[in-house]
C-alpha cells in the first residue's frame, strides 16, 4: 500500500457518496416543481406570443393595402381585387427581393416555412434558435406575405413563437430538454392564437415537435396552447375561422366515397411534396446566390396574379368560399393548379412563408372538384360537396404533413362540424396510408432529412427503463479478493474463465468492496503494482429491481464496464454482476423481438388438436353406451 500522502494509485471510479437509489431518482420526470416553473413562464410567453400574432396579421395588411391600394390601413384586405394590371407582376418581385436581402444581411434561417426549421433546432441543437429570429421571421415574412405571396400566416407565427420560447429558454437556467418543451410551447401557442385551434396545436407538438410523450411536457404545451386560444378570442374573435354550412351525417355509401377521396388526394399529396423539393433543387442549380432566388420565385407569383388574382395572399376567403360548396368551376380549377404552381415555385425559391394555408387551399379546391365529379357520375350517392372540401384540405395536409390527429382535430376546431369528425377521419386516415407508402420524408421532414438529420417516426418504449437488471444479470459472478495479485486475475481472463470486463472486489469476509475493469488492471501492471490492494475501488451497485437505465447511466459516469448486484436488505451481499455487453446485447434482442413476425396461435395445429379430442371423446361416449347396454 502506498502512503496516504503519496497515493498514486489507481482510482477506479471517482469516490461519491451517491447511492443508485439518488441516481435513479435523477433520471425520473420531475412532474412538480420544474414543470410547474416552466407552465408559468409559457402561459406568459403564450400572452405575448399572443400579441405577435395580432402584430403580424396587422403588418401584413398594412403592407398589402399599400402595395396595391396605395393607403396607409391595417384593415384586413386582399390582393385579388386590386386595379394594378400588369404592375402587379413587379410587387411581388420587389417583395422577394427585399425578403433575399433581409436573409442575407441577418439571417438565412428566416427563409422556408418554419416548422422544419423549428424540428431541426430541436433534434440538432438543443433547442437553441438565434434571438433575431424573433424579429426578422415575422418582418420577412408579413412582406413576403403582403407583396402577394401565396402564404398563410401560420407558418411564420409557428416559427416566431417557437423562437421566442427558444430564446427565453435560453436566457432561464433550464436544461435543453427544457428549452425543447418551451420552443415547442411557444410555436403551437402561435398556432393556437392564429387560428384558435388549441387542441389540435397539442397535438401538431405531439407529432412534429416534441417527439416525446411525457406529463413533464404535455402540461406546459397544453397550457402554452389554450393560453394562446384564449388570446385568439380575445384578440381576433371567438366565431369558427372558417365559418361553412351544416353539413349532414354520412351514410356508408357517402363513407365510401370520403374513404376513396382521401386516398386520391393522399396521391396528390405525395405528388405536391416531391414538387416542391424537385423545384428547391432545381434552384439550388441556378448559378446565381440564393439570395436572388425569392425575387425570380416572386416572378411566378406575379405572372399567376396577373391572370389569377385570387392566388396572391393569405387567402383565407378562398377557404370559406370552398367549404361552402357555392363555388364555380373555373375557380376550383384555379385554386387547384395556379395556386399550386404559385406556391410552389415561390415556396421552392426559399422566400418566407407558410405550408399549412396553401395545403388547405389546394386540397379543399380538389376535394370538391372530386365530389362534383361523383355527383355527376353517381348521382344516387347523396355525397355533401361541403363535406368533400373539408375533407380534401384536411387530407392534404395528413398526407403531406403525416399529422394524421392534427389534420382531423385541426379541421373539426375551425368549422365546428361534428358530423365532418367520421368523415374527415376516414378521408385523412387513407390519405395519410397512401402517402406514407409513396413517400419516404414527409414536407416537414424532407429538407432536414436531405442535410442528414433523422427524424424520430414512432413512439417507442424506452426498452432500458422497462427492464430491471434482475431480468438481465449474470449469477455466475467474476470476483477477486483484495490480498489477490493482478497478475492472477489476467492469467484467468486470457484462459477465459474469468469475465472479459473486469471482476467484482471482495474483501476477505466476502463482502463487496467494489468492481474493477480488466483495463485498469492492465494500466496498474504498467504502474507496477501487483496487488489488488493498492487499488481503489468506490461503493457502488445496483440493486435487482433497479432499471436497465439506472446501471448503464452509472457505468457510464463511473467508467465502469461492470457493476455488482447486491441485496437492498444486505449490501454487501453479491447477488450478480450485471455488464454493458449484457444490457446492450439484451436491447439488441428485445428490438429485434419486437420486429420478428411470428405465428402465436397456429389454425393448423389448433384443427388437430380439436379434431383429436373430438375423436377421443366420441371413443369415450361409445365406450360409456356399451357398458350402459350391458
Amino acid at each position: 500500500m502506498h502512503d496516504k500522502d503519496t497515493d498514486e494509485s489507481i482510482s477506479i471510479a471517482p469516490s461519491l457518496d451517491l447511492t443508485i437509489d439518488k441516481e435513479q431518482e435523477e433520471y425520473r420526470p420531475l412532474v412538480s416543481k420544474r414543470v410547474l416553473y416552466l407552465s408559468v413562464q409559457v402561459i406568459f410567453n403564450a400572452i405575448i406570443i399572443g400579441f405577435i400574432a395580432k402584430a403580424l396579421v396587422a403588418l401584413i395588411s398594412l403592407i398589402t393595402n399599400l402595395s396595391f391600394y396605395g393607403k396607409f390601413s391595417i384593415e384586413e384586405s386582399s390582393p385579388a381585387h386590386n386595379q394594378l394590371g400588369w404592375l402587379v407582376i413587379i410587387i411581388p418581385v420587389i417583395g422577394g427581393l427585399v425578403v433575399g436581402i433581409m436573409a442575407r444581411i441577418g439571417s438565412s434561417a428566416i427563409r422556408g416555412h418554419g416548422i422544419p426549421e423549428a424540428m431541426e433546432q430541436v433534434l440538432t441543437n438543443k433547442s437553441r434558435i438565434k434571438p433575431i429570429i424573433t424579429l426578422l421571421k415575422p418582418l420577412s415574412a408579413a412582406i413576403s406575405i403582403g407583396t402577394g405571396g401565396p402564404f398563410g400566416a401560420e407558418g411564420p407565427i409557428i416559427s416566431t413563437g417557437g423562437a421566442f420560447g427558444s430564446l427565453t429558454g435560453q436566457i432561464m437556467h433550464i436544461s435543453p430538454n427544457e428549452r425543447k418543451i418551451m420552443l415547442t410551447a411557444g410555436a403551437t401557442a402561435g398556432m393556437a392564437a392564429i387560428f384558435g385551434t388549441p387542441v389540435a396545436a397539442v397535438l401538431l407538438a405531439i407529432e412534429l415537435l416534441l417527439f416525446e410523450f411525457s406529463p413533464r411536457s404535455i402540461i406546459p404545451v397544453a397550457l402554452g396552447c389554450a393560453t394562446g386560444a384564449a388570446m385568439h378570442y380575445a384578440l381576433f374573435s371567438d366565431a369558427p375561422v372558417f365559418a361553412m354550412p351544416a353539413i349532414p351525417p354520412a351514410g356508408a355509401e357517402e363513407m365510401i366515397c370520403y374513404v376513396a377521396m382521401g386516398a386520391v388526394v393522399g396521391v396528390i399529396a405525395a405528388f405536391v411534396t416531391k414538387s416542391i423539393y424537385y423545384i428547391e433543387d432545381l434552384f439550388e442549380k441556378l448559378p446565381i446566390h440564393w439570395m436572388w432566388w425569392p425575387a425570380i420565385g416572386s416572378l411566378a407569383v406575379g405572372i399567376t396574379g396577373y391572370f389569377a388574382p385570387y392566388t396572391m395572399g393569405v387567402g383565407y376567403s378562398n377557404i370559406s368560399q370552398l367549404l361552402s360548396g357555392n363555388i364555380s368551376v373555373q375557380l376550383i380549377l384555379g385554386l387547384c393548379f395556379l395556386k399550386f404552381i404559385s406556391w410552389s415555385i415561390s415556396l421552392g425559391s426559399g422566400t418566407s412563408g407558410g405550408t399549412l394555408a396553401p395545403l388547405l387551399t389546394i386540397g379543399g379546391a380538389t376535394g370538391l372538384g372530386l365530389g362534383m365529379i361523383v355527383t355527376s357520375l353517381f348521382p344516387q350517392i347523396n355525397i355533401s360537396l361541403p363535406t368533400c372540401a373539408l375533407i380534401g384540405m384536411a387530407a392534404m395536409f395528413a398526407g403531406s404533413a403525416r399529422a394524421l390527429l392534427t389534420s382531423i382535430v385541426f379541421a373539426f376546431e375551425t368549422t365546428l362540424q361534428p358530423h365532418g369528425l367520421l368523415p374527415l377521419l376516414g378521408a385523412c386516415t387513407a390519405s395519410y396510408f397512401v402517402s406514407f407508402f409513396m413517400m419516404k420524408s414527409s414536407i416537414m421532414t424532407e429538407k432536414i432529412n436531405r442535410r442528414g438529420v433523422p427524424t424520430p417516426d414512432a413512439y417507442e418504449p424506452d426498452i432500458l427503463r422497462e427492464l430491471n437488471v434482475e431480468e438481465v444479470m449474470d449469477k455466475n459472478v467474476p470476483t477477486t479478493r483484495e490480498d489477490e495479485s493482478i497478475s492472477t486475475i489476467l492469467e484467468a481472463s486470457a484462459e477465459k474463465t474469468q469475465n472479459e470486463y473486469g471482476a467484482i472486489v471482495l474483501d476477505k469476509d466476502n463482502k463487496v468492496r467494489g468492481a474493477i475493469n480488466l483495463k485498469d488492471l492492465y494500466q496498474g501492471v504498467l504502474k507496477g503494482y501487483t496487488t489488488m490492494s493498492e487499488l481503489k475501488y468506490a461503493d457502488v451497485f445496483v440493486f435487482p429491481n433497479s432499471t436497465l437505465l439506472a446501471a448503464i447511466i452509472l457505468m457510464e459516469e463511473r467508467e465502469l464496464e461492470l457493476l455488482p448486484v447486491v441485496s437492498r436488505q444486505n449490501k454487501e451481499k453479491v447477488l450478480g454482476v450485471i455488464t454493458k455487453g449484457l444490457i446492450l446485447s439484451t436491447y439488441r434482442r428485445r428490438r429485434e423481438d419486437s420486429d420478428e413476425h411470428q405465428r402465436e396461435i397456429s389454425i393448423k395445429r389448433s384443427g388437430y388438436r380439436f379434431l383429436a379430442r373430438t375423436k377421443r371423446l366420441r371413443q369415450e361416449q361409445s365406450k360409456r353406451f356399451f357398458r350402459g347396454t350391458k
